[in-house]
């Protein structure tokens, strides 16, 4: 899809000539497709989210380019926000844990809840898991729970198509597959460089463009 007449119509609402050059961080790949089939397809705008001032920043600017885009193309726009929680040494016990013995017990709906390194959360594997242990577990989704609830409550404000996403790796990886799996049009991320640690992550072979954020829209 083309991004640029969502920057415009962003520009004109605030008054800025200036975010297609400084937003647009990687430019979307040329597409094969025909423009019919663009032009039918549902708008996938994916936020990395993590509750930082700039990914909040983020998600907020895609949340008002998806109502603009509603409004002027009709079409169907679902933001996305994906929270990864990273596996370090902190939260070393993550890829041990059946984490679908504790979701239930979350507040908030996640539509994806995805671990890279266990093939698939189903039964629990450690019955006899110690007190200790299950606090060092849930403490992170307890974490997590408040996050999704902050991105969530965000884009209730737009009344929107919203959907969020839990994930547990490399916070690049899992960007990454949630991009491809979800036919993703823009990925947003909460910085304004290219130079961005994230961004040389990422690299730049992504089937979708990577926005940014620009400078004073968030002071």
């Amino acid at each position: 899809m083309n991004i640029k007449p969502m920057l415009v119509r962003l520009q004109s609402a605030i008054g800025r000539d200036d975010l297609v050059e400084q937003m647009v961080l990687i430019p979307e790949p040329k597409k094969t497709y025909s423009t019919n089939f663009q032009t039918a397809k549902s708008i996938n705008l994916i936020v990395a989210y993590n509750a930082s001032p700039n990914s909040h920043t983020a998600l907020d600017i895609a949340c008002w380019i998806a109502h603009q885009t509603r409004l002027a193309t009709n079409q169907q726009v679902t933001v996305q926000a994906v929270y990864v929680v990273e596996q370090n040494q902190g939260n070393k016990y993550l890829d041990k844990v059946n984490w679908a013995t504790h979701i239930s017990s979350l507040e908030f709906p996640v539509i994806d809840v995805f671990q890279s390194a266990t093939p698939a959360l189903t039964q629990p594997k450690l019955k006899g898991i110690t007190q200790t242990l299950q606090k060092q577990t849930v403490a992170p989704l307890e974490q997590a729970d408040r996050i999704i609830w902050q991105a969530r409550s965000l884009a209730e404000e737009w009344q929107g198509s919203f959907k969020s996403h839990l994930r547990f790796g490399n916070v690049a990886t899992e960007l990454t597959k949630v991009v491809e799996s979800e036919a993703a049009d823009v990925l947003f991320l909460g910085c304004k460089s290219i130079h961005h640690p994230i961004i040389q992550t990422l690299g730049f072979d992504l089937p979708c463009a990577i926005l940014g954020i620009p400078n004073g829209i968030d002071e």
